[in-house]
Parts: C-alpha cells; structure tokens; sequence
C-alpha cells in the first residue's frame, strides 16, 4: 500500500532508544488502561468483584508484554527494571529514559480513562473530586492504604509485595531451575504473578508494585481536579511508599534469588552462538533462560527484557 509505505518512511523512528520509549509508554499505556478501567467497573457499577479486579490487571499486563515486548522487552515497572540493570540486562543509562515513558504512558492511560468513565464518575461523586470519605474516587486512579493499616505496615506490604515479583520473574526465566519457557507463555506466567499478588495481598494497599502505574494516575488526579490530596494523604506521608517500597523490594529479591539460587549453579560454558542484532552486527547472546528465540534477543545481544513488568 503505497499510502502507508510513505507514512511509514516518513515517521519511522531510527534510533533504538527512542524505539524503546515509544514501546515502553504504549505497552504502559495498555496496562494502565485495563487496570484503571477495572478499578472504576468495580466502583461506579455492580457488573465486578474484587477478583475480576486482579484478572484484569493481570491479563492488563499480559497484553501489554504482548504488545510491547518484541521492541523495548516491555518493562513497564521501574521497580522491576532495577532487578534486571542489576544484573546487567539493561544499561543502567537506559533506566531514566523507560521510567519517564512508562510515567508518562500511565498519565495517559488514566487521562482516557477519565473521559470514558466520566458521566459514571460525576453521578457517583456529584463532580466533587474528593480523596477520602464515601464518595471518595482517587483511588480509582491510585493506591491508598486501609485507614487500619499504618504507613510502616504499607511500606513492608510494598517491599514483599514486589520482592515477590522479582524472585518470581527469575526464577520462571531461569532455565537451569525450571522447564525452558515458550516465548509465548512468559507474558502468561508474567501476568499470573501479578494476579497472584492481588488475590493475596491487595488488602493492606492494593499492590501496586509498580512505581509508574501508581505514581502517573497519581499526577493525573492532581491535575484533573483532586488538587494536592491525592499527594498530601496521611500529612504526605503515603504517596511515596509505593514508590520507595516497591524499588526497595525489587532490590532485596535480586540479592536474594541470587545468593539463593543462581550462584549456586554449575558454571556453564560459555556459548559460541552469535546472533545477528538490530544494527546488523553480530553478537554473541547472554541468556538468562530458557528461551532462545531471536525475538527474545535485545540489539544488544542479551536476553529480551521481557521480564521487566508490572503491575
């Protein structure tokens, strides 16, 4: 088609780091959207339950990983992606540049979001965007924490949360402790972690273990008519746990799966096998797991971030 060829030719973007944010805020994009859109079904109407409420978000991931993996890996999840800079799967020079897509892409998410439940939302709160109370309607959008759980209990909710994530996602990936993986099934089993975190420990302040799906809807009800209450909650002493927490957790469940499990593994000799990268040269890859599909291969020659997700 003559038509797209020239529109693709036109805005067809070369540099791989600007692939990988356009990849990162869109993937971010879908997943913010399911689990938005899954939050106000649950409030404004009487059509879910809370376990619908965790499907969507981790079928919300799921598709974002399908949607999004074979450019940047989808990361989606700055918490996550510290995991794997520390194991020198991303350059650490790349981890601003994601977080800010991914921010931004859950800013937009919750934009949309907003306008397709609109009417919903005004007959629910009466147009008075409030934080907290009976008609309260930020936490559509964003955490925040059972008035019975205290701001320490939610910041060691957020660290074992996302610690169980990340030990999670290694050790899925990891060939030498589990069957090698269908490129296929990782956003599956990617997308079950997140549901089984919900369905178990949602209750102290809702999971989010992810900074960016928390922290971009957070911003966006700042703007969009909840004024500062959605940051000066508790004297401004809760918006930051599920960002420190779940950086904190994603730290501790490297180390641990590390000192735990990886190390201990006979050295394996070291592969022959080059594969052709993105900029045409030839590379030999460094594999994490089981699944050795170029796909899964980044232009640096390592394993796809693919595990780099989210809530």
């Amino acid at each position: 088609m003559p038509v797209l060829d020239k529109f693709s030719k036109t805005f067809r973007l070369s540099n791989e780091l600007s692939k990988e944010m356009l990849a990162e805020f869109y993937g971010t994009f879908i997943l913010v959207s399911f689990a938005v859109a899954a939050s106000a079904q649950y409030v404004f109407t009487d059509l879910s339950s809370y376990l619908t409420v965790n499907f969507a978000n981790g079928m919300g991931l799921v598709l974002a990983i399908y949607a999004a993996g074979g450019v940047s890996g989808a990361s989606l999840n700055p918490a996550a992606s510290i995991a794997l800079c520390l194991h020198g799967f991303i350059p650490w020079y790349k981890y601003p540049f994601y977080t800010i897509a991914e921010i931004a892409g859950a800013f937009a998410a919750s934009a949309v979001q907003y306008g397709i439940n609109y009417d919903m939302l005004n007959a629910y709160d009466g147009g008075n965007r409030t934080t907290y109370g009976p008609t309260a309607t930020a936490a559509v959008f964003s955490t925040f924490p059972n008035p019975e759980v205290s701001n320490l209990n939610c910041f060691f909710d957020q660290v074992f949360g996302t610690f169980v994530l990340v030990i999670c996602i290694f050790a899925i990936l990891d060939s030498r402790n589990s069957m090698p993986i269908d490129k296929g099934l990782i956003p599956l089993s990617m997308g079950g972690i997140v549901f089984a975190i919900g369905t178990c420990w949602a209750g102290n302040c809702g999971y989010a273990i992810n900074p960016a799906r928390d922290l971009g809807p957070r911003l966006f009800t700042a703007v969009a008519g909840w004024g500062l209450e959605p940051f000066s909650y508790r004297n401004y002493g809760w918006f930051w746990i599920p960002i420190v927490g779940p950086m904190v957790g994603a730290t501790i469940g490297y180390f641990v799966y590390q000192l735990c499990i990886e190390i201990h593994w006979t050295p394996e000799p070291e592969s022959t096998d080059v594969v052709v990268s993105a900029n045409g040269t030839k590379e030999k890859p460094t594999e994490l797991t089981g699944v050795d599909n170029i796909a899964f291969i980044s232009s640096k020659g390592r394993i796809s971030e693919i595990l780099r997700s989210d809530i």
